[in-house]
């Protein structure tokens, strides 16, 4: 009886413990297939992070590459605006304006320091305009600085450079000149040509220009000095009524002194 019992005992073990395998291998299986999933969905996590970051760097690099451009397309607005800005003559007079004429004096240098050639640099101040400005209006001012802007432009030749400096003063750059008398005889051409008489309708008005003289490199090797030192000379010229006159250090000490402070905040 006993064994009996044991028999059956046995074989519902057997039984239970064959559900149990069955159940075992089928939670194995589905284990598995879970873990395949979850590979499957990790490994498409990676893959869409990864072109995510691909994505995102690209954007990046597209980004610099977007804000690369804009400054150089502001670089070059601004060089285009400089450059109009250098092209368009003077308002009042017709020729070049001070911003050309800074451009071309710094070429020039360039060029004279490398050829061992000299430079000149006139500065021509109009004697009593102001007077006539203030008397006639500064529409008759104006027609007076066009016309001896225009009698001064005659004289200058393809490399030189005239340009209005403000006012009614004028700078006038001479390339490579022959040498001193030259420089000498084109100042007093430049003053008889501004000294004839200015007809504006019944007007018939005089001004006199005073012209100092400053040279590359003995008297300045920079823009700066050079327009200095000529503006000093300039002074002297005016002040002795010698029409031009060449710089010199020692009679234009005090000018020199007053033409530096005065072009001390102004680029030239």
């Amino acid at each position: 009886m006993k064994a009996g019992i044991t028999l059956r005992q046995r074989k519902k073990a057997l039984v239970q413990s064959e559900r149990v395998e069955n159940q075992v291998q089928d939670c194995a299986i589905k284990l598995d297939e879970v873990n395949k999933t979850l590979e499957q969905e990790i490994d498409y996590h990676n893959k869409r992070d990864s072109k995510l970051r691909e994505i995102t760097e690209k954007l990046t690099v597209a980004e610099r590459t977007l804000s690369d451009t804009e400054d150089i397309l502001a670089r070059a607005n601004q060089a285009m605006e400089k450059a109009k800005q250098r092209s368009l003559p003077d308002a009042a007079t017709g020729i070049p304006n001070r911003e050309l004429f800074n451009v071309r004096i710094e070429q020039a240098i360039a060029l004279a320091r490398r050829n061992d050639w000299v430079l000149a640099v006139m500065f021509i101040d109009l004697d009593r305009f102001k007077l006539i400005n203030d008397t006639y209006g500064h529409v008759i001012g104006d027609e007076v600085l066009q016309a001896v802007a225009q009698r001064m432009q005659g004289r200058v030749r393809l490399e030189d450079t005239l340009c209005r400096y403000g006012g009614d003063e004028f700078l006038y750059l001479l390339v490579n000149p022959q040498d001193l008398e030259s420089i000498q005889k084109v100042a007093e051409e430049m003053f008889e040509r501004v000294a004839q008489p200015v007809i504006i309708g019944d007007l018939t008005l005089i001004v006199e220009p005073s012209i100092g003289i400053a040279l590359y490199p003995n008297d300045g090797e920079t823009s700066l000095e050079l327009v200095a030192n000529a503006d000093a000379a300039m002074y002297r010229a005016k002040n002795t009524k010698a029409g031009y006159t060449l710089f010199d250090r020692v009679k234009d000490q005090s000018n020199q002194v007053k033409s530096q402070q005065g072009n001390a905040t102004v680029s030239v």
